[in-house]
């Protein structure tokens, strides 16, 4: 099969340069016009490129151009085709985060890592848990929260010492940033088709805002967390390492 190429890249000098250096090798197309995009750079890059071809139906092949490459393949020019033709295609469903800020009105966003609530002064969140409409936590007092995917266990969520998902989980980390009350509370795992509620306590006296990847809305007093039923995108891993793979040894390292 023959695939046209779309090559993007961060604004990195080494991703810039891998850019160009691809396109005269394979040629190049405009993102909308092609079958397979090839982003190269960071993850936060891979992130930002996964948003934009959310729905599209193109898969994104990343190549590491940047300083973090979790969600990229080693760089190399050589067959590229092939490599793609032998890729572990994963296919991820994100969050949908609803919020609902002190003026009263809606914003809604989508994570493909995590939806995150964080304190906004140097008072502590607090917040009210409930899961499936029922409450579970009465009263949370910490620097935040978060609710991760699978894919994105491995990031803010694992830095927060949250539990590492494999891809193919059906399952969401629940996990507390900094919990002061109750201390010990290590955070939860949830079946990935429940729908968390988190509502903020004292919302003016302890604002909180919350993010949905790159996305943030202040000033919340109430947010809600499901996976989306309609939204996904699609991404590449090389067969030898793919992103299983990739979770599995993040487990055993020190």
């Amino acid at each position: 099969m023959t695939w046209k190429f779309s090559f993007i890249a961060s604004s990195a000098p080494d991703a810039q340069a891998a850019a160009v250096h691809l396109a005269a090798l394979y040629g190049n197309t405009r993102p909308q016009e092609a079958d397979i995009i090839v982003a190269l750079g960071g993850d936060g890059f891979m992130l930002q490129t996964l948003h934009e071809q959310m729905n599209s139906g193109r898969a994104v092949y990343g190549m590491n151009r940047g300083s973090v490459g979790f969600l990229m393949n080693d760089y190399s020019d050589e067959d590229l085709p092939g490599r793609i033709a032998a890729a572990v295609e994963n296919i991820i469903r994100p969050l949908e985060m609803t919020a609902r800020d002190a003026h009263g009105a809606t914003h809604t966003a989508l994570a493909i890592n995590e939806v995150s609530l964080l304190r906004q002064s140097y008072q502590a969140a607090k917040l009210k848990l409930s899961i499936d409409g029922q409450m579970r936590m009465e009263e949370l007092i910490c620097d935040g929260l978060m609710v991760a995917t699978p894919a994105g266990s491995t990031a803010y969520n694992l830095s927060a010492h949250g539990p590492i998902l494999p891809l193919d989980a059906q399952l969401l980390a629940l996990t507390p940033v900094s919990p002061f009350r109750p201390r010990r509370w290590r955070g939860a795992l949830l079946p990935n088709k429940v729908k968390v509620t988190i509502d903020v306590l004292e919302p003016e006296k302890r604002p909180v805002n919350a993010v949905a990847d790159h996305i943030e809305v202040k000033s919340v007093t109430q947010v809600q967390v499901a996976e989306s039923k309609e939204s996904t995108t699609r991404i590449l891993t090389d067969s030898s390492h793919s992103w299983n793979d990739r979770i599995l040894a993040e487990q055993f390292l020190y």
